[in-house]
């Protein structure tokens, strides 16, 4: 079986696959997680309020508010770095005094983070998203300035520990287990520079592109680490990279056709059962994500025996049922992916790579128009429900009713 590794050759780095795959899970995980950062945990404090002035009846101010303000040039990895503490603490309202009865509101905190963060609390329970540029939650609310209410004293501000996520929003996801030639396909359809190497775990953080079409249309198409069998159970990358297909518009399954075997210590998978294990892996994850529009990108066509491979994997797509006894039950999927393109490519020779980009584009562009449709259809179906209940409705008791006017 000829099967190519993307990138050079050699085995320098069998060591770092072997120990991904084995115990030492999650000591490699940060040394592959490199300085990409999808998470941080977080202490916010609102200010306290200002000092009342009792003999004169003087409120002291707010204490400020911290906000977390959505920029889309912003990283978790600049948040860290820039503040290693992690305290996020607003200012203090002013006291009242003679020259101002009324305190002056406390400094807000603004705290800086990229677009597609869900901000929660330490109890996990959501407090918002962010996805776009100048999003703003407010997260911890400054204490009341010292007022008649409150015995003329200050209250202080809230204090709040809370955890950033980041989700990646792209139009595409690439889904493929370690090795199928993603990086490579994203470097041949977009401007991204991943790295490509010789070793199965090449992608150690999300990559993003934009497809570049003639009519300037942008298409931004995420390249995700690849899984490996039990991501669902945060095996390998696991959650950390998973979480990132849930915001992507579509899928784009990219498949080796010579099939795929972690080490030698892992089973051979076909591509077809490489498709099925995908798709059982995202299932397991969330059920939902088999909802999304998906394609099958079938790659190194360029290999010995390739149109061979082909024509049986088309032959097992049309006819999933009829293969699915090879699988153990717990390996098949409740449903399979019914994949609107399937498009053979060579991320190597170029093969297949135009028309690859013009089917994504035709797939979003239908997917668009069906989202406007449904859009318009349940517009008209509130409209129209709105002028049945006002054509329903009894006339009042002051309403003056025309005499009816027999005509002969």
């Amino acid at each position: 079986m000829a099967v190519r590794h993307e990138g050079g050759g050699g085995k320098a780095c069998e060591h770092k696959i072997a120990a991904l795959v084995g115990g030492d899970v999650k000591r490699q995980r940060r040394t592959y997680y490199g300085n990409f950062i999808d998470n941080l945990r977080l202490f916010t404090k609102g200010g306290s309020g200002g000092m009342g002035y009792p003999r004169l009846g003087g409120e002291g101010g707010k204490g400020g508010d911290v906000w977390v303000v959505a920029h889309n040039k912003m990283t978790l990895k600049q948040l860290k770095d820039k503040y290693p503490q992690k305290r996020f603490v607003a200012g203090e309202g002013a006291n009242s005094r003679v020259s101002a009865l009324k305190g002056s509101k406390g400094k807000d905190c603004e705290i800086p983070v990229p677009v597609g963060v869900s901000v929660t609390d330490e109890n996990g329970k959501i407090i918002g998203e962010l996805n776009k540029e100048k999003d703003r939650i407010l997260v911890a609310e400054g204490g009341l300035g010292g007022k008649l209410l409150t015995n003329f004293l200050p209250l202080k501000g809230q204090k709040r520990v809370i955890h950033l996520d980041l989700k990646l929003i792209a139009d595409i996801g690439l889904v493929g287990f370690p090795n199928a030639g993603k990086s490579s396909l994203l470097s041949k359809i977009s401007h991204a520079k991943p790295a490509i190497a010789d070793y199965a775990f090449t992608t150690i953080k999300p990559e993003l592109g934009k497809i570049m079409y003639s009519d300037f249309k942008q298409i931004s198409v995420a390249d995700l680490p690849g899984l490996i069998e039990g991501a669902h159970m945060n095996k390998g990358m696991g959650h950390k990279f998973l979480k990132h297909i849930e915001r992507t518009k579509q899928l784009l399954f990219v498949v080796d056709i010579s099939g795929f075997q972690l080490s030698s210590q892992t089973h051979y998978r076909t591509a077809f059962e490489t498709i099925i294990l995908l798709s059982k892996e995202l299932e397991l994850y969330k059920e939902e994500l088999h909802t999304k529009p998906a394609l099958l990108a079938v790659n190194k066509m360029d290999l010995p025996d390739a149109q061979d491979k082909l024509h049986v994997l088309m032959n097992q797509l049309q006819n999933p049922k009829e293969f699915l006894h090879l699988f153990e039950k717990n390996m098949i999927p409740e449903k399979t992916v019914e994949f609107q393109h399937i498009i053979p490519i060579s991320a190597v020779t170029g093969e297949g790579i135009d028309e690859l980009k013009s089917c994504i584009r035709k797939s979003m562009d239908e997917h668009a128009n069906q989202e406007n449709d449904a859009y318009h259809k349940q517009q008209l179906l509130n409209l129209h429900i709105s002028n049945t209940i006002s054509y329903s409705e009894p006339p009042s008791k002051n309403a003056v009713s025309s005499p009816r006017m027999d005509i002969t």
